[in-house]
């Protein structure tokens, strides 16, 4: 661990808290299976852990992510500058590819089966795929969510090639057209991948917007679901 990594910490709790004293801290870079940083407080010591993706990171991204994590900790607002300065790091082309390997690698995805109750995800795939796609589009792993979601209808997770559905949706009176909407947008993922333009992340560019429209009952489909 880099020596300075406790200094840059005492001096950003300082000039967060500066009438507390600082706290004990314990700090470690920890095998996240993905780029997460977390900070607790436990029996009056800070718990700080890094993600190991950042053991090496300049002390300016250091010291953005202190500044965050404190900010974060005592309810303080965060300095625009600080959090841009963290997303360009995290967003920059060689981190991102490091993150996807790592998801790749220690990255958990338990899938249940596309067969649900009502409907089957890969039947309504390959439909989709015929319709819209000439069948070009290569059949990820399609699986209904383990719990009934509401506040995630489905995502395509590109480290596991999956796309997950919530099974919410897996019921008869959920329309077939609203179920094969959620699976189409999320097909769209696939064929447009997340961009990143300077510190920005893209997820759905104007192409993605375009081929969106295209889907015949999207009206209706986001109608139904807004009254979910």
């Amino acid at each position: 661990m880099q020596s300075s990594l406790f200094q840059v910490f005492e001096e950003t709790y300082r000039k967060l808290r500066p009438r507390s004293p600082v706290p004990d801290l314990k700090i470690e870079f920890y095998s996240f299976a993905n780029i997460n940083n977390t900070i607790r407080l436990r029996e009056g010591k800070l718990l700080v852990r890094l993600s190991d993706l950042l053991e090496g990171a300049p002390d300016n991204v250091l010291t953005a992510i202190a500044h965050i994590l404190i900010a974060k900790m005592y309810r303080k607002p965060v300095d625009r500058e600080y959090a841009a300065r963290y997303r360009r790091y995290v967003t920059a082309q060689h981190m991102s590819r490091k993150a996807h390997l790592i998801r790749q690698i220690r990255g958990r995805k338990r899938l249940a089966s596309p067969q649900g109750l009502t409907y089957d995800l890969e039947a309504i795939f390959e439909e989709l795929n015929l319709k819209f796609f000439y069948g070009l589009l290569a059949r990820p792993r399609m699986s209904w969510s383990s719990e009934r979601a509401r506040n995630r209808l489905g995502h395509y997770d590109p480290a596991h090639n999956a796309i997950v559905v919530s099974r919410v949706f897996d019921h008869p009176r959920i329309p077939l057209f609203v179920v094969e909407y959620i699976v189409y947008h999320e097909m769209l993922h696939l064929k447009h991948p997340v961009r990143v333009r300077g510190n920005r992340r893209c997820v759905h560019p104007a192409e993605f917007q375009a081929e969106e429209r295209l889907f015949p009952r999207l009206g209706d489909a986001r109608r139904f679901l807004k009254l979910l």
